[in-house]
């Protein structure tokens, strides 16, 4: 026992830098943690056999084709699959064929390219160790010149020049993958065009009570009530009944007819019921709260009051306009139905919108 540390004498030839110096390493002395140096070379099959390296090289280009075909069928899924479908995928339940079809296309070109070149660089590059010694940040002369001698070597280990088929069926799924991105551009043009003005009422269109789902009279609606309606036609079925209700949601107020200041507006009422967007035009949030005495309207989100008995203009909040009004009468069987659509689009204010 050493009487000093209380340990068994190990023999030197364990120690690390002895193991180091062995390996080719280099060893400093009393260094516990020298530099073990590098293992032997191994060479790969694809070294010794071209067989082999060939095998590999078609593995890799058939990687780079499937992206370049993947990269295609992302393209065309983007053209060809109607956003509206959906598919049921066993454990996701229902989702959208188009979000479907483009992550799997597009997930398949990435991860293709990524294999490929994996494949290649473990395969066909040289996988000889280069050890170089760190130098200062700023490159001399000679150092520069170093380096694009190593970038050439590099080229020539790769069996980039030698291969050409891997040569060029990388650069088509490189070329192509781009192309993706091109495709997603479409939707910053003039798309979604006039959407945003129009919504289901038209001419004709039947005023539908929301809770009750008739057609609505005048007497339905008693001096001093709120009632809420959807256009006809328009089912919670449906599979965009929350984008079309979203724009096209109703709210209807009968004022006695001396009570409206508005020319316009009473105009376009019948016999004092008033019809407006229920959608606030600050943020887009439903306006509920109806006060009778004032006949006033306000938004619960952030306080936009509207003022129904006067073109419903803005008293108080953020909103920057006035809530839109629908044109009404009654059509040959006593039932409400409007007039056209609303005149100016719905809900918050946009660019584009008229002041």
């Amino acid at each position: 026992m050493n009487s000093k540390t209380g340990h068994e004498n190990v023999s030197e030839e364990k120690l690390p830098a002895e193991q180091s110096a062995a390996n080719g390493g280099v060893s400093v002395a009393d260094d516990p943690f020298a530099d073990p140096g590098l293992p032997p070379h191994e060479h790969r099959v694809q070294d010794v056999d071209e067989r082999a390296a060939k095998r590999s090289e078609r593995v890799v280009a058939l990687l780079f084709t499937v992206s370049m075909l993947a990269t295609v069928a992302f393209i065309a899924s983007y053209v060809i699959v109607p956003v509206d479908k959906f598919v049921y995928v066993w454990p996701l339940g229902h989702i959208g064929a188009l979000n479907l079809a483009l992550g799997v296309t597009l997930g398949v070109s990435l991860f293709c390219i990524g294999a490929g070149a994996v494949h290649w660089a473990r395969t066909l590059m040289s996988d000889h160790e280069l050890v170089d010694e760190r130098h200062a940040v700023s490159a001399e002369p000679e150092t520069r010149a170093k380096v694009m001698e190593d970038f050439r070597q590099g080229a020539a280990d790769s069996g980039i020049g030698r291969r050409p088929l891997i040569r060029k069926t990388m650069f088509g799924a490189l070329a192509l993958v781009p192309l993706s991105g091109l495709v997603l551009l479409r939707d910053l043009g003039p798309l979604p065009g006039t959407k945003l003005n129009h919504t289901l009422w038209a001419k004709g269109k039947l005023l539908i009570n929301e809770n009750t789902h008739e057609p609505l009279r005048p007497e339905d609606i008693p001096v001093g009530s709120l009632t809420f309606a959807m256009p006809e036609g328009l089912e919670e079925e449906d599979h965009d009944f929350q984008k079309e209700i979203a724009k096209a949601a109703l709210m209807l107020v009968r004022l006695e007819p001396d009570d409206i200041k508005d020319k316009r507006e009473l105009d376009w009422s019948h016999e004092g019921i008033v019809a407006y967007s229920k959608i606030c035009t600050h943020v887009g949030c439903p306006v509920s709260l109806y006060e009778q005495q004032t006949h006033h309207v306000l938004c619960p989100c952030h306080q936009s009051t509207f003022d129904l008995a006067d073109g419903a203009r803005v008293l108080f909040g953020p909103a920057g306009h006035p809530l839109p009004q629908l044109k009404i009468s009654v059509n040959n069987d006593g039932f409400l139905e409007a007039l056209g659509d609303f005149e100016e689009p719905v809900g918050p204010a946009f660019w584009e919108r008229r002041g």
